[in-house]
């Protein structure tokens, strides 16, 4: 089983990267694969909305040549999507909200002349996430766009697992948090094991 992990985070050692860090050493550890893909390494422009996409039925169709592409291949070729960000302005950072504008008008052909595929339609989708907020409040916009990508794009929703940092009154990383995101790739595990079977 794949994970393709979206790395939405501008810092490689902020306190979306110290979840992930214990996310990934347990995902290994229950055998699974990972691909973290870092998207400010990427170039994924904005969607321009000038709809080429959807007249092309048979893959993506973007009138864009950026990285998008190769991203795009990373998802469609995986069992899980995780997307992980911090939230900043009560959802996700500039780059995955470019990713997912383009994956999902590209990726669903529901507006063209014929209809057509959902091209990740059947994949899953679990995320991670970090806010400045108690996470309903701070990561529930975030959390509902999700929901809604994956219902208009055929893909199964897993849930998210979010924690907030309070700053510089403690450290964001502890025991517990670390627990509970390794739990949280045993889940993801689980309900795999669950739809082998």
């Amino acid at each position: 089983m794949k994970l393709c992990i979206l790395m939405g985070s501008p810092r490689r050692e902020g306190n979306t990267a110290a979840l992930l860090g214990p996310f990934l050493e347990e995902c290994e550890a229950l055998g699974l694969e990972t691909r973290t893909v870092w998207l400010y390494d990427k170039k994924i422009a904005p969607c321009l909305g000038c709809g080429s996409c959807q007249d092309c039925l048979d893959g993506l169709g973007c009138v864009q040549e950026d990285d998008f592409q190769e991203v795009f291949r990373a998802m469609a070729d995986c069992d899980v999507i995780v997307p992980a960000t911090p939230v900043y302005a009560f959802f996700c950072t500039a780059p995955m909200k470019a990713l997912l504008d383009r994956a999902i008008y590209a990726g669903v052909k529901n507006y063209g002349r014929e209809k057509g595929p959902k091209l990740l339609e059947g994949k899953r989708l679990a995320a991670i996430a970090t806010c400045g907020y108690p996470p309903e409040q701070g990561a529930g916009l975030w959390e509902e766009g999700l929901k809604r990508f994956c219902r208009h794009g055929g893909l199964e929703y897993m849930g998210i697992f979010c924690r907030r940092d309070w700053g510089k009154q403690e450290p964001f990383m502890n025991g517990e948090r670390e627990q509970a995101v390794r739990d949280f790739a045993q889940a993801i595990r689980m309900s795999l094991q669950g739809a082998e079977l």
